[in-house]
């Protein structure tokens, strides 16, 4: 039994396949820098610019919100996916993580806009929840 850095892959067992792809490894970093970056602009409009009484202001940053969101959790979900299958890649595997991606920025982006609004209610949060995880699952059925 080797000793020394790599002791510890001992342990859990052999990989089933080798390093990250480059090309995935970029996608992820890329997606965390434009998150990054957005949330930058986040800050910098709630910092210069106030909400109160602002339609404008509050459905942009709703807008923003939900981006950042988007950006933040479509590598997460990648990762995860990754993770589970013992580091392989497969197909469609970016595509289910973009798609989830997106759907919780647009429903961050509508809790948000109903937030600003005094129009949000946890039965309206749970029920957006619920038929997004519904959509989701239906379009993740592996066929």
């Amino acid at each position: 039994m080797k000793h020394g850095a790599w002791a510890s892959t001992a342990l859990v067992g052999p990989l089933d396949s080798g390093a990250m792809y480059p090309r995935d490894r970029f996608s992820s970093l890329g997606l965390f820098g434009a998150a990054l970056l957005a949330w930058v602009v986040v800050a910098l409009l709630f910092t210069t610019r106030s909400p109160v009484g602002d339609v404008a202001i509050q459905m942009t940053g709703a807008a923003l919100v939900g981006v950042a969101f988007a950006l933040t959790t479509m590598p997460l979900f990648w990762l995860a996916a990754f993770s589970r299958h013992r580091r392989i890649a497969y197909k469609g595997d970016w595509v289910r993580a973009v798609r989830r991606g997106v759907w919780v920025g647009l429903v961050v982006g509508f809790l948000v806009v109903l937030r600003s609004q005094d129009a949000f209610s946890w039965p309206l949060a749970l029920f957006v929840a619920v038929m997004v995880a519904f959509v989701e699952t239906s379009l993740s059925v592996e066929r």
